[in-house]
Parts: structure tokens; C-alpha cells; sequence
């Protein structure tokens, strides 16, 4: 077994599930993956990762992006493919009665992206397309129907080709980045709060951070915040911290405790934060963060 740690801000609700995308990335590549969030150092937190294998688990994941290609996923004889510019990217049909993650959307902007590493292993990306009673977390939007599977592909090339050189610290790597996934607040503007539209001034560059939307992408393939019931604009998620044994746990832990309001695992540490949301434009499309707050948790 390897291990890999790196810091992580609890507040950010990208680098969470970056996280979590970093511990599914370890299971499919390497196997085995555990892991766990650490704050007994106070405000300086870190996400612990292990895997089979004498490759850091972080190592593995970045060299598996570096060298990815990302692949949109149609069902055979989609209405989607009809709508498909091929400037967004490459596709690949799957054959008749092959099953399929949702029903065909018809549409291209949700269609499922696969990151795939030449010859090797393959890592799906889909949660924008759920239509389970599960959210989609789709924050993005109004973007001329632009595809999930394109903005994973844009961040990802902003990660070459250097992403094997930032395994100690990936979440920092920044870039300008004209569109996003939205789970990264650190890139968007909101006129009404900022004073000022970005997209109104060709000489602001927005910078993101690429490794946490594409992870962070990763993270939702099997876990979910919760969402409220009564407003689109309101998020929670929980996260799983080291018991006093200092175990690291399996990858369906922390995606249960994501959605919890308790900790799924009996006696380990667990906390909570809400998400508040609001539209950067026109109401119903795009959301962005504007905070993020602890939850005191009452057992």
C-alpha cells in the first residue's frame, strides 16, 4: 500500500469533492482505495489517500490525466449524435442493448464523458445527466448548450502538461479558465455582488482551477450533496474525519456521509456545511456559490 496526503479546504465544496474524485481515481486505477479528512492540525486540513501498489495514489491520478482523453458517450442511434459539433470533441456510440448510465437525452450538452487513458484504464463522468431522484448538481448552464462532456475536456487541457509535477498541492494549480463546472467558487463572478459582469470586459480573465473541476466532476459519479427541498440555491455535505485509530475508510463511506446530516460510521469524527447559491444571470440557468458556513451538528 502507498499513500499520498494533501491540504484541502473543508470550505471549498470543489476541493471536497475533489477529494472524493481522488478516491474513486485510486480505486479504479490502483485498487483498494481508502481514505480520510484529517483536521487534528487545526484549521491546516489535509485528505489522506491510499491504494494498492507502491505508486502514490496522487501520483497515479495526475499521470493518468496527463495523459487522458475525454470521449463523449451516446446511446445507438441518439437523437444527440444529430446535435453533436465536432468541435466539442470526439464521441463514441454504443452498440444496441448496451446499457446505458440514464435514458438517451436527446440533447448533447448532458451526454456522458468518459476520461480514458490510452490502452488502459477508464474513469466515467456523468452525474450532469442523473434523471434518478438523486440531483445533478449542475450548476453550469445558458452556455449555448455547450456539453458537459467539452467543459471537462477544456479543464482538462489546462491540467497538461504539467499535471504530474503538482501531486503535493493539485488543488492550487490556476489558470484562466473561461468556463467551468461552477464547482470551484474561487472563479466566479457575480455582477449583482461584485458590482461588475466579467463577461462585459475583454480584459478580465477569469482564473480557475482546473484539477479541482475535473476531480471534483469524478467525485459526483456516486456521491451527492444534499440539496434542499424547498430552493435550488441551497446545498449540504458532510464530510468523514480520522477516529482516534487514525483508520482510513472505503470509498462508499464517504460517499454516504457526503449526503448525511450524521456520520454514517459510528464513533468517527463527521461535519457539515451548507452551500447558498444564486444566479450569476438569467434565473434558471447557471448557479454560483457565494458562501459557504459550518453546520453545528446535534447528535
Amino acid at each position: 500500500m502507498a499513500e499520498s496526503t494533501l491540504p484541502v479546504d473543508l470550505f471549498n465544496p470543489g476541493q471536497v469533492l475533489a477529494c472524493l474524485g481522488l478516491l474513486e481515481g485510486a480505486d479504479v486505477l490502483l485498487g483498494t482505495a481508502k481514505g480520510a479528512f484529517d483536521w487534528s492540525g487545526g484549521e491546516e486540513v489535509k485528505f489522506r489517500v491510499s491504494a494498492d501498489g507502491d505508486e502514490p495514489p496522487v501520483d497515479r491520478i495526475l499521470c493518468f490525466l496527463e495523459a487522458a482523453r475525454v470521449v463523449a458517450r451516446a446511446p445507438h442511434a441518439s437523437a444527440s449524435l444529430k446535435k453533436w459539433n465536432e468541435k466539442w470533441g470526439k464521441t463514441e456510440v454504443d452498440p444496441p442493448d448496451h446499457p446505458f448510465p440514464f435514458r438517451d437525452p436527446g440533447k448533447p450538452d448532458v451526454l456522458p464523458a468518459v476520461l480514458r487513458e490510452p490502452g488502459g484504464k477508464a474513469l466515467p463522468v456523468d452525474y450532469w445527466g442523473d434523471t434518478t431522484r438523486r440531483d445533478n448538481v449542475k450548476f453550469w448552464g445558458g452556455s449555448a448548450g455547450y456539453p458537459g462532456a467539452a467543459l471537462l475536456r477544456d479543464a482538462l487541457e489546462l491540467c497538461r502538461p504539467e499535471a504530474s509535477q503538482h501531486a503535493r498541492d493539485p488543488f492550487a494549480l490556476a489558470k484562466v479558465q473561461s468556463s467551468s463546472f461552477r464547482l470551484d467558487w474561487r472563479r466566479d463572478n457575480l455582477p449583482l455582488q461584485d458590482g461588475f459582469s466579467a463577461n462585459r470586459h475583454d480584459s478580465i480573465r477569469m482564473v480557475g482551477f482546473p484539477f479541482v473541476e475535473v476531480l471534483a466532476a469524478v467525485g459526483l459519479t456516486h456521491a451527492r450533496p444534499i440539496r434542499s427541498p424547498e430552493t435550488k440555491l441551497e446545498y449540504a455535505y458532510g464530510v468523514l474525519g480520522l477516529d482516534e485509530r487514525r483508520l482510513l475508510l472505503e470509498p462508499a463511506l464517504h460517499r454516504a456521509a457526503l449526503g448525511r446530516r450524521t456520520s454514517p460510521v459510528p464513533g468517527a469524527p463527521f461535519r457539515r456545511f451548507v452551500v447558498l447559491l444564486d444566479w450569476p444571470g438569467k434565473e434558471g440557468q447557471a448557479r454560483s456559490i457565494i458562501q459557504v458556513h459550518e453546520e453545528e451538528i446535534v447528535q
